[in-house]
């Protein structure tokens, strides 16, 4: 999981591709086993390669990978909240505030009694919850189509209660869960556009590619430099983001403007 997500970062490098392809790609890198948990034929033998993807895929750019929906679930259940944090914090670079002190955080209903967007929509009922929750809950919302390790999904799973044998090769040959509530990954985001799944959620996404980029540049120049962007950065940061606009920010050219910047040179 982890080897898909750095070939493709580099891939993007030595291809110079537009970082667009963060958002949504036409490829990924898989190997057999991967391929087989994304549920994705022809792939054969163990060494990860470049894999073209069908035009009905729901994989392409980096939110579909296995190992960005195992970070953003808690475990055993995904959680739209951290999800969403993470699209708003790490790809968009606009983090949303902390919540309030006290609010406490928000726990699956193991129970099945009630959904999670019965329970979000019970907190977004809080005014100083409701604003932020606005802007996180969407995108959280369009990735509930992925499971806790990346595997699509059109429903919940219901655990039979069954104890699993130690052995984890046995694992595979017995199903311990029994299919649950259908999985909704429509919404509507902060900006009042509606989405169906995570297709339209992607298309909708590229429309800031602008800003993913500028995220992109922005932690590239503090990983380079090892200091945070200032008030005074700025305006570099938007100068390379101006001349790499036309050719689509491509990742090498970003690379490149970061060296050769004066925040990148003087510090």
């Amino acid at each position: 999981m982890l080897a898909e997500t750095r070939l493709f970062f580099t891939h993007l490098i030595e291809e110079n591709l537009s970082v667009a392809n963060l958002i949504d790609s036409k490829f990924t890198f898989m190997n057999r086993k991967l391929a087989e948990h994304y549920n994705v034929p022809g792939v054969l033998g163990e060494q990860m390669r470049k894999v073209q993807l069908g035009p009905d895929s729901v994989r392409g750019g980096v939110l579909t990978h296995a190992v960005i929906a195992k970070i953003t679930a808690n475990g055993t259940v995904t959680t739209p909240v951290k999800r969403g944090n993470f699209v708003l914090s790490n790809l968009l670079g606009m983090p949303p505030n902390p919540p309030p002190p006290g609010i406490g955080s928000i726990e699956p209903d193991t129970r099945g009694a009630t959904t999670i967007r019965e329970t979000l929509a019970k907190h977004q009922e809080n005014v100083s919850c409701a604003m932020c929750h606005k802007k996180i809950d969407p995108p959280g919302f369009a990735l509930e189509s992925f499971d806790p390790v990346g595997n699509y999904r059109k429903n919940y799973r219901n655990s039979r209660g069954i104890t699993r044998e130690v052995n984890a090769g046995l694992r595979y040959g017995s199903v311990d869960y029994d299919l649950g509530r259908s999985v909704d990954s429509s919404g509507v985001t902060v900006e009042g556009v509606s989405f169906n799944n995570i297709r339209d959620y992607k298309q909708h996404l590229l429309g800031s590619t602008e800003q993913v980029a500028r995220n992109v540049l922005s932690k590239l120049m503090v990983f380079a430099t090892g200091g945070e962007i200032e008030f005074a950065d700025r305006a570099e940061i938007e100068r390379i983001l101006q001349e790499t606009e036309e050719s689509g920010y491509p990742m090498r050219n970003l690379l490149h403007q970061v060296v050769l910047s004066r925040m990148f040179r003087e510090r």
